[in-house]
């Protein structure tokens, strides 16, 4: 009798995980793929779950991401309202990137249903059929983010070439006989999710509404002219130990590809994108720096949205560690314009203005795929001068924006990030 038992209640724990109304998010059978929760997927694949869900695509909508969530609101309004519109009366282009679940059936509420919320979930990339491409081939305009693809709205696809079936298989079954998987899964666009096109559809370009540029990655990479793909960088494989139910198991690990997909907000990743180096020469009570900065990167340094910049602080400092020389006083974009690296848009008059308001763009110092460049510095040697420290870095927002953020987002993101550095003692 308690065999019975057991095996009644073993059946019933394999339909409650594997029957399909318990897959999605919003309860029933007949929705698409894209509505499959994320917890779903974290019961067999627990490793990438982890990394995924404190990851930039996880927290992109609105909802999530305190920058982004804090220009929508200003250029869009309230994330949980619906049918929003901009003031030409046009589906916010954001969400197509943002929160494509909600784009891609034409909601604005983003906290109706978990799958508007969830940004770029596992489901939103693992559904992508085919790359139609940045452009519409017939009137040639833009396809941002979710309308850059064809999607399979009842299977999922991936990067291992293996099809999967729903069906139940003998356990240790090897192939031929397909893999079981709760959702079916085609392994015949396995070439689409090691390439940029499963990137491009979001960081390709990206336009405002008057028609300047401001996101421009993809053109960056072509200059380029490099091979390497987005994923070599932002999904390395890695090993890590193996999770079970939040757990690590002594012993256990597993390589896999990284999907925390790392960015400028990562300050590991925005080392890895740039060197400096220092030559210096005494002259008297003066000291001439070479500072040389290079970009180790396929595109620009930084690359995405155009506020992200960089700068150059050169600094004296006594033996204890007090600052008595720097080569500006309040930011080298106002003080010292050779030491900065940014992305300069603005209006018909040549004044610098907002990214949504810009027309044009009036410069950009960034620094170029794989470009080296090199800043003279006259330092003074003031008395007691011990260090003579170069840095490099890295911000999210420029100074106007970040002043005006201030108490509106968390602080960490307002702070500059070390990014490189090299000092020299005299």
């Amino acid at each position: 009798m308690m065999g019975k038992i057991r095996l009644i209640l073993s059946l019933l724990s394999f339909g409650l995980l594997f029957a399909p109304f318990t897959l999605y998010a919003d309860g029933h059978e007949g929705a698409s793929v894209q509505h499959i929760k994320p917890e779903t997927c974290k019961q067999c694949h627990e490793e990438i779950y982890n990394q995924w869900s404190g990851s930039m695509h996880a927290n992109s909508s609105a909802l999530k991401d305190p920058i982004h969530g804090a220009f929508y609101k200003n250029v869009m309004g309230d994330p949980k309202k619906e049918d929003l519109r901009n003031k030409k009366g046009k589906y916010p282009v954001c969400l197509k990137c943002h929160a494509p679940v909600a784009a891609m059936e034409k909601k604005t509420k983003l906290d109706a249903k978990p799958a508007y919320a969830n940004g770029i979930s596992c489901v939103v990339c693992h559904s992508f059929k085919a790359f139609k491409g940045p452009d519409n081939a017939k009137t040639g305009k833009p396809q941002y983010g979710i309308d850059a693809y064809e999607i399979d709205k009842k299977s999922l696809h991936g990067p291992s070439g293996v099809t999967y079936t729903t069906e139940r298989v003998p356990e240790g079954s090897k192939w031929p006989t397909p893999v079981h998987h709760p959702q079916p899964m085609q392994g015949n666009k396995a070439a689409l999710f090691k390439s940029n096109d499963a990137c491009m559809g979001c960081h390709e370009k990206r336009d405002n509404s008057k028609g300047a540029p401001l996101c421009r990655t993809g053109n960056e990479y072509r200059e380029a002219k490099n091979f390497v793909a987005c994923q070599a960088c932002h999904m390395a494989i890695v090993t890590v130990p193996k999770l079970d139910k939040g757990n690590v198991v002594p012993g256990k690990f597993v390589s896999v590809a990284d999907h925390s997909m790392a960015g400028g907000h990562d300050g590991k990743m925005i080392t890895r994108g740039i060197s400096l180096t220092m030559d210096t020469k005494k002259s008297g009570d003066k000291l001439k720096a070479d500072v040389t900065v290079r970009n180790r990167l396929p595109h620009a340094y930084p690359t995405g949205a155009p506020f992200r910049n960089f700068y150059l602080k050169v600094a004296v400092y006594d033996k204890g560690g007090k600052e008595l020389w720097k080569n500006y006083k309040t930011h080298p974009i106002k003080d010292d314009k050779k030491s900065a690296f940014w992305y300069t848009l603005g209006d018909e008059t040549g004044k610098p203005t907002a990214p949504p308001v810009a027309t044009k763009v009036l410069a950009d110092t960034r620094l170029k795929p794989n470009e080296s460049r090199t800043v003279k510095y006259d330092i003074p040697l003031p008395k007691g001068a011990h260090i003579v420290r170069a840095e490099a870095l890295y911000d999210l927002l420029l100074p106007p924006i970040k002043a005006q953020m201030k108490g509106k987002l968390p602080g960490d993101l307002l702070r500059p990030k070390l990014a490189a550095s090299a000092e020299i003692r005299l």
